[in-house]
């Protein structure tokens, strides 16, 4: 659980408990809760709790008020509710890209089970630490019964990834967690069937895929595949349940429905698997392994250098986990992986930027988030640094890549390798050292820290300079002082509205900040002032911007406009850019908005009045261009 665990408890408990919620979904300033009976929810108990800015019910919502950090607090309310694993399919999203929803898909998958599995490779890489440092022997009860506690996720894989991927392909998850124990069956694994055995014959002769055949399938042969520790064969295999179970649910009569239709899909999915998908999805695997081995057979340094470069980019978009298989497979067939290892080189060298930053900076905002994302960075967690610090400046991202380049190409000459999976940062330390106790691969990764970090702190301190932004921002706390005034011009062309009259009470009653509301004209939004996008909503109606000189901003198309899951919405920018006064940041169909029923009442606030000073509309019920002065905010 996170930060707002209590305040998330409380919310569950008097919207009447997690068996009274059907579903939940969030826009930009609140949650959405479809309740069976909005009768048991305690209105007024919401209303009065601190955190809680307001309750409103519309559109079959029931709609908790939250501000800014609703997301943190969804995601811990999403993890009472146990919803946490469908969160996504609440919310209709667009089909995407083949390749965007595969990565979309693993990802899923793999969530559910990321801090376990760092805690069992954090087990197995202390117990070898222990070992090394001869606390304890390898044959000590001790050392096995702790080796099983760290080494049973891994060596049963597919049970659990056979469980989260049927919550992701919405089959029944006791059914997925039967089909990863059928693929860990001893009785079928290549290992067992390998074991004082002469194979029948060998198959696909004379190629990479070159496989033994122990067992046939009534006369069809069964390629030989271990699939203890795999990760693709399992999810292909309970993606194809899924839809036998789907088939055979449309016409097993309801009478025998609960125990024929798992009986039919696994009797039809576990050989097509066995036949078929496994053994594809191994030599789609051999694939990938052979391609980037081979890159490594012509540069090794050139290798690492490609993997500590790209790495972060491929994290924000999502990509690299289509990589993390090649991962887990060499770990778990040749012992270690030295093909992906470069990356580790990104993690500090993310985190050596950040404090570089912290010293070169005169922006306090910056500094305070400085220091808690650099000692996040140096226990793996890199994410809050990139998306909070190095994207929005730019070139820090750029200089972070370079570091991790230097960083993996030093990886990559010197054969660094990972033999354990699982840990974070510096609790990745453990599993980096020999099984044989030496200490030269441990020491290759401390030089490696090093030298990332180095290279990204010493290019920071020579190539980075405070943008106009930082710059703008070092002085806002000065105006703000002095009484200064900052203008937001109008981000639409339309009529002016009081706040006051605005139909939402969340808008209405200033809660969420105070400024004016807009009846648009034409369907197209522009930047109301130069600044940084903070959130633009996946659904595109809500935008959150802070303006060079300080003032957080809030533009929110239309009442309930978030149900319309992005129809009629295009975005032309994104969360985390900067922007010009007057660039064109968001296009909507204003007829399809007023077809579907909802209100086009464009809200305009500034939400961090406290800390900017007073704010001032420009007089209402009048026709405005965008572009024309619309609120003056300053003089505390």
């Amino acid at each position: 659980m996170g930060k707002y665990e209590a305040l998330a408890k409380e919310i569950v408990k008097n919207v009447g408990g997690k068996d009274n919620v059907a579903g939940l979904v969030h826009c930009i300033t609140r949650l959405r809760f479809t309740l069976k009976d909005e009768g048991a929810a305690k209105d007024q108990v919401l209303k009065d709790m601190e955190g809680v800015v307001t309750v409103m019910k519309s559109g079959g919502q029931y709609q908790v008020v939250i501000g800014n950090h609703v997301p943190e607090v969804f995601e811990d309310v999403m993890q009472l509710l146990d919803l946490k694993a469908g969160a996504e399919e609440t919310e209709e999203k667009k089909p995407g890209k083949l390749f965007d929803r595969a990565i979309d898909m693993v990802s899923g998958i793999f969530q559910p089970i990321l801090g376990i599995m760092a805690a069992c490779g954090m087990l197995k890489g202390l117990n070898t630490l222990f070992v090394t440092l001869g606390l304890y022997s390898a044959d000590c009860g001790g050392y096995l019964i702790i080796n099983a506690a760290g080494d049973a996720l891994f060596t049963f894989l597919p049970l659990f990834l056979g469980y989260t991927a049927a919550q992701k392909f919405k089959l029944k998850p006791m059914l997925g967690l039967a089909i990863g124990a059928a693929m860990c069956y001893p009785g079928i694994q290549a290992g067992t069937l390998s074991a004082g055995a002469e194979p029948l014959y060998h198959i696909l002769e004379g190629t990479m895929f070159r496989s033994p055949v122990y067992i046939n399938f009534f006369g069809i042969p069964v390629i030989s595949v271990d699939y203890t520790g795999t990760v693709i064969p399992v999810i292909l295999a309970v993606w194809f349940a899924s839809k036998c179970e789907r088939f055979f649910s449309k016409y097993i009569p309801d009478l025998v429905k609960f125990f024929f239709v798992p009986m039919l899909t696994l009797l039809v999915m576990i050989p097509v698997s066995m036949l078929f998908l496994g053994p594809v999805a191994t030599f789609g695997s051999t694939l990938i392994s052979e391609f980037t081995l081979a890159i490594r057979g012509f540069s090794p340094t050139l290798a690492g250098a490609i993997v500590g470069l790209t790495w972060q980019i491929l994290v924000i978009f999502g990509m690299h986990w289509g990589f993390i298989p090649v991962y887990i497979n060499n770990v778990q067939t040749l012992g270690y992986d030295n093909v992906m290892m470069p990356f580790f080189a990104c993690t500090f060298a993310t985190s050596a930027v950040v404090l570089a930053m912290f010293f070169k900076t005169k922006d306090k905002k910056l500094k305070e988030m400085a220091i808690p994302n650099f000692i996040s960075g140096i226990f793996g967690v890199t994410e809050p640094a990139i998306y909070g610090i190095l994207l929005p400046k730019k070139k820090p991202f750029i200089i972070s890549c370079i570091a991790g380049g230097i960083g993996g190409a030093f990886y990559g000459y010197f054969n660094f390798r990972k033999f354990i999976l699982g840990g974070m940062g510096i609790f990745e330390l453990p599993n980096m050292m020999n099984p044989d106790g030496s200490m030269g691969n441990i020491l290759v990764a401390f030089a490696g820290i090093g030298i990332s970090m180095a290279a990204g702190f010493i290019l920071t301190m020579l190539f980075y300079k405070e943008d106009k932004g930082a710059e703008a921002g070092a002085v806002t706390a000065k105006q703000a002082d002095c009484a200064a005034q900052i203008t937001i011009v109008s981000p639409l062309t339309g009529r002016t509205i009081r706040l006051e009259d605005v139909e939402d009470e969340a808008f209405s009653s200033g809660v969420l900040g105070k400024g004016i509301a807009i009846m648009p004209k034409e369907g197209v939004l522009y930047a109301p002032a130069d600044g940084i996008i903070s959130a633009f909503f996946p659904t595109g109606h809500a935008i959150g911007m802070t303006t060079d000189n300080g003032a957080e901003l809030l533009m929110h198309v239309g009442m309930d406009t978030v149900q319309l899951n992005g129809k009629g919405f295009k975005p032309l920018a994104a969360a985390g850019d900067r922007v010009k006064r007057g660039q064109k940041l968001l296009e909507f169909d204003m007829n399809l908005i007023k077809e579907a029923g909802y209100s086009l009442v464009t809200p305009v606030l500034v939400t961090n009045v406290d800390e900017i000073g007073e704010v001032l509309p420009v007089e209402t019920e009048k026709e405005i261009q965008a572009g024309a002065e619309l609120i003056g905010v300053g003089g505390m």
